[in-house]
């Protein structure tokens, strides 16, 4: 279906591949892992054809069609999200804007004069459009758009006024609901909430074509791979298993080469030694000039590249009070919609809730709530005694100064710190070295969640209101961030589609579904056991 052979590719002055092979079979469903920067968006481009490998060959199945998401989604507007998504298929949602067009002309009185000619043309139309089965597949763009949380009404919204989030979920869309022969997904799982993520998740299980997909979300990519391909120092490496065993491998690999490295380290060490004590003997000198030439031979051994991996660990917080966040008979809508009706809830020093619930349910509302972000429409909303609360926002990132380098920003958060403790500080959220001198503006997504993190977390609050607070974080960072947070002595209140972050962090639920608000003691794993779902209106089991 999918081969690389022999390919090299260099940029710029990196080589990203030496010499590199992989493959994937229809109906194989494999995972791309390596450290950012690695070049798997390149591999992506060079099997669609958008770049060219610099030597070796990529070779596709003739005729076989393949469906590339990027976080690049491009320009969209002028049409609806169900439009935009038919589009991906080719003709048939220009078909059906002609004949919402040709709908419209034939009920204007202006236009009464032509109403045969627009009468036949959308004859015309419509027979095309019905050959190439429109109505089935516009029924099956809006399950698609159902699956990813669309609304009807978001469906047939202009897909310009959609944010950038929503408007990677459509592009998404499109590529599902070509069912192309192969996929390649490049983090599918960005801007998706908990309940759309489970569908993906079911949709491409069912999916037979040859799957190729990178995620920073373990749970969601490991329910789907059967193998992975890892970029390792140019080469391509592939493992049969999902992403538990090829950790266990990668890490049976490497004790094996480091044992590899020793041995022949005291191999080398004892020769050279042999060779400083007799080359001054001319009884020895035979010996000497062989063992010197045998050591000429000798391919040597590379010491095993350690990956980098900095804990980030907390200084103790200072106590709060015993009640921290104290919400009583909270109203709150937005225009005729209401979010909250009469909601009483209470969180007490050292809890963790997760809250959970569908789109539009008030999860992000309730922390605004929390956080001073909103005012209730009624009733109250108290911090306790002694809270000092750190909140991340989907829109904390924007607050960073795109003049300031990374260091200055943590330099004007924290004056009294030291050189010393901010670049540690740096280093455990994976800016090492020069990257400290980045100015803010050329960051990723991924490196604002990280910077805003390690300002948050340097001079510890007590109290964590954290709104999907992994959204743009890679795998090793988000372990990283798990870890610390496991260690945090403080409360929390947060949400996330993360749910290895979910199991790992909380011990209370709160669940918002129409029916009412919904409270469960014991964390996120207590609560899919009890209730058999994983998300709040999903079937059990689902």
């Amino acid at each position: 279906m999918i081969r690389l052979d022999n390919i090299s590719k260099q940029n710029g002055h990196q080589l990203l591949f030496i010499e590199a092979s992989m493959g994937v079979q229809k109906g194989e469903k494999a995972g791309l892992v390596g450290p950012n920067g690695a070049g798997k968006t390149t591999l992506f481009r060079m099997i669609t054809g958008q770049e060219q490998p610099d030597d070796g060959l990529v070779a596709i199945d003739p005729g076989m069609k393949i469906g590339y998401f990027s976080q690049d989604v491009g320009e969209m507007s002028g049409q609806s999200a169900v439009a935009a998504v038919m589009d991906g298929v080719g003709p048939v949602s220009a078909l059906a804007a002609e004949m919402a067009t040709l709908e419209a002309a034939m009920v204007d009185p202006d236009q009464a004069d032509k109403l045969e000619t627009i009468m036949e043309r959308y004859g015309e139309v419509l027979e095309r459009f019905q050959e190439l089965d429109g109505y089935a597949l516009e029924a099956r763009a809006r399950e698609v758009l159902a699956g990813l949380s669309f609304s009807q009404e978001r469906m047939d919204g202009d897909v310009g006024m959609l944010s950038g989030g929503w408007k990677m979920r459509v592009a998404l869309a499109r590529i599902l609901l070509m069912r192309p022969d192969g996929m390649l997904l490049d983090e599918p799982s960005n801007h998706l909430d908990l309940e759309s993520l489970i569908w993906l998740e079911a949709f491409l299980k069912n999916y037979d074509g040859a799957l190729l997909m990178t995620s920073h979300d373990r749970a969601f990519m490991n329910r789907i791979i059967g193998k992975v391909v890892e970029i390792d120092g140019g080469q391509l490496i592939t493992y049969s298993g999902d992403l538990d065993f090829y950790d266990q491998q990668r890490a049976l690999g490497e004790a094996q080469r480091q044992a590899q490295y020793e041995r022949q380290q005291a191999m080398l060490a004892k020769e050279i030694k042999f060779i400083e004590k007799f080359k001054a003997r001319a009884s020895h000198a035979a010996q000497v000039q062989s063992r010197v030439k045998k050591l000429d031979k000798i391919e040597r051994v590379e010491a095993p590249r350690r990956r980098q991996s900095v804990q980030f660990e907390f200084q103790s917080p200072p106590r709060s009070g015993e009640d921290v966040i104290s919400l009583r008979n909270v109203h709150k809508g937005y225009g005729a919609k209401p979010i909250y009706d009469g909601l009483d809830f209470l969180v007490r020093r050292k809890e963790r809730w997760c809250v959970l619930g569908a789109n539009g349910a008030g999860k992000s509302t309730l922390l605004k709530l929390v956080a001073g972000d909103t005012k209730p429409d009624q009733g109250a909303v108290n911090i306790g005694a002694s809270v000092k609360m750190g909140y991340f926002a989907q829109h904390s990132m924007d607050l960073l100064d795109g003049e300031e380098t990374i260091f200055e920003s943590l330099e004007r958060s924290f004056p009294q710190a030291g050189q010393g403790a901010l670049r540690t500080l740096a280093g455990c959220f994976g800016f090492s070295g020069d990257d400290v001198e980045k100015p803010c503006r050329v960051l990723s997504g991924g490196e604002k969640a990280r910077l805003v993190m390690a300002k948050m977390l340097f001079d510890p609050p007590n109290l964590l209101v954290l709104d999907e607070p992994t959204n743009h974080l890679d795998m090793a960072t988000k372990e990283m961030l798990v870890a610390a947070l496991a260690d945090f002595e403080g409360t929390m209140l947060f949400v996330s589609h993360d749910r290895h972050f979910l199991g790992a962090l909380s011990n209370r639920v709160l669940e918002l579904t129409p029916e009412g608000v919904h409270q469960y003691g014991g964390g996120y794993t207590e609560y899919v056991a009890r209730t058999g779902q994983e998300a709040p209106g999903l079937h059990p089991g689902g």
